[in-house]
């Protein structure tokens, strides 16, 4: 079964199931999940639906291990678990603010963790982030209990205020990631990830630098001059 995604291509739902599972694996070979592994992965099928992981416990993830979902909320196929079912707003939030985003992704992420913990955005100084797509700060978003409406409200006042960003940090929580699909995602959540480690090792030595003025320009064009 194909489904019209917002771009107005198709994204054929068994396809997009096993883009989430690829897209987990590639989260635990790169080494960026927390000892529990906890995460949960969504890809959008529709302009009003997407697929969610049915259980945080995602290390050995399959397709049949995810739920069809509307932007409202309702469960449409499958059965989620309770603590899945909670973060459907969270993840909703974000299709519905951002209609060219096709996953979202949520971690807890050890370093990229430890700035959502300590209440700091975590600064753009890397450069794999401006390469997959997070070419400014991650900002931070007031804590509320997970998946709560107090927690949809924070995500949905920083999005507005940011709405070029691709991330987010969750106070006293993780990480929430967002791109075009599942796999691009997981490689902005390894970046993100690799930059929160960075920041935190560079710290020792004086602490890290901003780029140059103009360094996203530069990059871009070195990507550019390479590209098919």
């Amino acid at each position: 079964m194909t489904s019209p995604t917002t771009t107005g291509t198709t994204v054929d739902r068994s396809s997009a199931a096993e883009e989430v599972v690829g897209a987990a694996q590639a989260l635990f070979e790169a080494g960026v999940m927390s000892h529990a592994g906890h995460a949960n992965l969504s890809r959008r099928v529709a302009p009003d639906r997407f697929l969610l992981t049915t259980t945080g416990a995602v290390r050995h993830l399959r397709p049949d291990q995810l739920a069809l979902v509307g932007l409202d909320g309702t469960v449409l196929e499958g059965e989620l678990a309770p603590e899945n079912a909670e973060i459907v707003a969270m993840h909703g939030v974000v299709y519905r603010l951002l209609p060219e985003v096709g996953a979202v992704i949520h971690t807890h992420s050890p370093a990229a963790t430890a700035f959502a913990l300590a209440h700091q955005e975590l600064p753009c100084r890397a450069e794999p982030l401006l390469r997959f797509g997070q070419a400014e700060p991650v900002p931070l978003v007031p804590w509320g209990p997970r998946g709560s409406e107090v927690s949809v409200r924070g995500i949905e006042a920083v999005l507005g205020e940011r709405p070029s960003t691709r991330a987010v940090l969750l106070a006293n929580h993780g990480l929430l990631v967002f791109g075009p699909d599942p796999l691009a995602t997981a490689r902005l959540v390894v970046a993100i990830e690799e930059a929160a480690e960075g920041e935190l090792a560079a710290a020792a030595l004086g602490g890290a630098k901003d780029f140059p003025p103009g360094a996203l320009e530069a990059v871009r064009a070195s990507m550019a001059r390479v590209a098919r």
